[in-house]
């Protein structure tokens, strides 16, 4: 049986860092939802938002959005951070989520060269805007994606740039922070990565200088928008194409990835695992959030499977419901004070009264996830 107790004193407590105040510790983790057409959120999508605000989400974190760059995203159904009719959809959204009383940043995406064929385009059609560090996708040596062209010098200025005028309108318009994506193969990973970052200039080798572009990046978003601005860096050791990958192998090795980008400013850590509960070193019970923090000594917010017994890939292969589970070493990890924050992903999505729930001891009541729920955008 749950420790209720626990996990509600665990959960809702305020959380105060810098500029950024929360009224609990549960988090909207971004989920792609592809119901954003000609990549535009419309009203749906501000009261799916505005949904789990009024029912004491802490802070959401909205579906990846594409970044101002033309290689930037490879759907017409996923939502872009530019644009007149982008931005003014996403005014509604932000707007609406203060209104019930909860925060909000766009999670800002670039997704280099793990991009999906659009609609009526071959597998393995590139733009010439699709770039990565060495132009390698990588992935389990079974390439799902084309490989493409390294990025040149104005290739970096130009993503770089992209990004920079995203997050500025995300200041603008009035957004609580911004998340970057730098998790799961995409741009930043793509540098990050040992096996798709080739370079023998200053962005290749050792992990300090893979992080140099995202450094880059981050250095410039703090000086547009001022340093009081939070921002947050999401990270993962897996790729959504090569679940065994990994970044660094060891303590020491994640340091060094890790400390050049909080020189540049990275506010909060967001550390994706496919399962929250698993160390991620041996010797330790620790879990990559843990690690980010106990590194950096910046806040981290943990990601993966929470609320829930399975991880994202088990409920995809079977038809069966995912009920809640692991909530005691939710309660317990955040008690010990690994992490400070928890993003809860499929858990929302189905019930968007999850944190209500939780917070009046109604375990009882919470919504079975099955995969179903992603074809909806309740």
């Amino acid at each position: 049986m749950t420790d209720l107790d626990a996990l509600r004193r665990m959960l809702f407590r305020p959380f105060d860092h810098g500029a950024l105040h929360l009224a609990n510790r549960v988090v909207m983790a971004p989920m792609t939802r592809w119901m954003s057409p000609d990549n535009v959120p419309g009203p749906d999508v501000a009261a799916y938002y505005r949904r789990r605000a009024e029912n004491g989400v802490g802070l959401i974190i909205t579906e990846g959005t594409f970044v101002a760059h033309p290689g930037a995203g490879d759907s017409d159904r996923i939502p872009n951070f530019h644009g007149e009719a982008a931005l003014a959809g996403w005014k509604a959204v932000v707007d609406g989520v203060h209104e019930a009383g909860g925060a909000i940043m766009p999670q800002l995406w670039h997704v280099g060269l793990v991009a999906q064929p659009k609609e009526g385009e071959a597998r393995g059609t590139l733009t010439p805007h699709q770039v990565g560090p060495s132009g390698l996708a990588g992935g389990l040596g079974i390439r799902p994606y084309p490989d493409g062209r390294p990025m040149t010098g104005a290739d970096m200025e130009a993503v770089a740039a992209g990004f920079v005028e995203s997050a500025l309108a995300a200041q603008r318009l009035g957004f609580d922070g911004v998340e970057l994506h730098g998790a799961h193969g995409y741009i930043f990973d793509q540098f990050f990565w040992d096996e798709t970052n080739r370079r023998e200039d200053g962005y290749g080798g050792p992990l300090a200088n893979r992080a140099r572009f995202a450094a880059e990046v981050i250095r410039a978003i703090k000086q547009a928008t001022g340093p009081g601005f939070p921002l947050v860096l999401r990270i993962s050791q897996w790729k959504q194409h090569d679940y065994r990958a990994r970044l660094a192998t060891t303590p020491a090795m994640l340091e060094e990835l890790l400390l050049p980008l909080v020189d540049a400013g990275v506010d909060l850590f967001h550390c994706s695992q496919r399962r929250f509960w698993e160390p991620e070193f041996e010797g330790s019970p620790m879990n990559l959030a843990g690690w980010a923090k106990a590194i950096t000594g910046r806040p981290s917010i943990a990601v993966g499977s929470i609320g829930l017994e399975v991880d994202f890939l088990s409920t995809m292969l079977s038809p069966q419901a995912s009920r809640p589970g692991h909530l005691d070493e939710l309660a317990g990890m955040m008690e010990r004070g690994d992490f400070d924050l928890a993003a809860v992903g499929r858990a929302l999505l189905v019930d968007p009264a999850w944190a209500r729930k939780i917070e009046r001891g109604e375990i009882d009541a919470l919504i079975p996830y099955t995969p179903e729920a992603l074809g909806t955008l309740s």
